[in-house]
């Protein structure tokens, strides 16, 4: 992959048409806010342009998807964002795993799988970068393009208190809300509100709730049953993962979703002395240094205490 600098990159946007910009499985607020955010100002400024994720976008983001045009084209460049590796990618957008032209990510593990890529790991989130970007491309911000990028940046962020929130982060946040992002909306619905569905999911999740490692891990596991008997959408799994870690005295929280084609997906949180992504390498995973994700296939079990196996090791290797 060949570096480019934030000029570069927002050069090469501006030469392009017919953009495809796509998102990782699973997605989350950073990858929904970077990619509408993105494709919403690309439109602005006269280009096709759509996101693409393999996955079902969260009810809870209507705001943001609601509002969006989607026009038919021949996709003639393609771009990722918050994608650390092409195995993230499913459905549809896997069909371009080999195709992507440019990564905008801030990942530090990102495996340089485009041909060109700005990535910047010490960006709090995708939207940053995202919002640098539409600026040198002098985009003119709509309270719509604004709403998206605050959000990438909130959500990426555990609403501002994640130790990888820099001035920089809350300098952007303010330009943003300048620009019209309904910021107390935003972080009211991603943070504060929950359907009765997602309640009793959650319930149904804390019962899973085991220690290991006398209590330095806890594991959860959010079941296809549990999906069933809650009620609970596929949106109603975000936030989930940062339950186990939440708890006192725990380094490594770990929540593994079942899928359907026997994949277990691993999110891992962890304190600031253990790196989350070294851990989901091992599985072909990856992320930041307190939150990554991996999937491992096979039976729940076999998954589990592999992924515990490993954690372990963390462990160990800090003592």
């Amino acid at each position: 992959m060949e570096i480019l600098t934030l000029e570069q990159a927002a050069k090469l946007l501006a030469e392009k048409n017919n953009i495809l910009v796509l998102m990782h499985k699973s997605p989350d607020g950073d990858a929904i806010g970077s990619a509408y955010g993105l494709c919403k100002a690309l439109q602005s400024l006269g280009k096709n342009a759509v996101p693409l994720c393999g996955d079902e976008i969260p009810r809870d983001y209507s705001y943001i998807t609601e509002s969006f045009s989607f026009q038919e084209f021949e996709p003639e460049f393609i771009v990722s964002v918050d994608l650390a590796s092409t195995s993230l990618l499913s459905g549809k957008a896997a069909e371009y795993a080999e195709k992507i032209d440019l990564c905008i990510d801030h990942h530090g593990s990102n495996t340089g799988y485009a041909s060109f890529g700005f990535v910047d790991g010490k960006s709090a989130s995708c939207a940053e970068i995202i919002k640098d970007i539409l600026e040198l491309m002098k985009v003119k911000f709509t309270r719509e393009i604004a709403n998206a990028v605050f959000t990438g940046i909130c959500t990426d962020t555990g609403c501002f208190k994640y130790s990888s929130v820099t001035p920089r982060t809350h300098r952007i946040a303010a330009d943003l809300i300048e620009y019209g992002a309904e910021s107390g909306m935003i972080c009211r619905l991603m943070f504060d509100s929950k359907s009765r569905s997602r309640l009793a999911m959650e319930k149904m999740v804390l019962d899973t709730l085991k220690y290991d490692a006398d209590g330095a891990i806890a594991f959860v596991c959010l079941t296809l049953d549990i999906m069933q008997r809650s009620g609970a959408l596929p949106g109603d799994t975000e936030g989930v993962a940062s339950i186990p870690r939440q708890i006192e005295g725990v380094k490594i929280g770990v929540t593994l979703k079942e899928k359907e084609n026997g994949e277990c997906r691993f999110s891992v949180r962890t304190s600031d002395d253990i790196d989350a992504s070294e851990i989901c390498k091992k599985f072909g995973g990856g992320g930041h240094h307190a939150a990554a994700g991996c999937s491992i296939y096979g039976e729940i079990a076999e998954a589990k205490e592999k992924m515990l196996a490993a954690c372990r090791e963390a462990l160990e290797e800090k003592i």
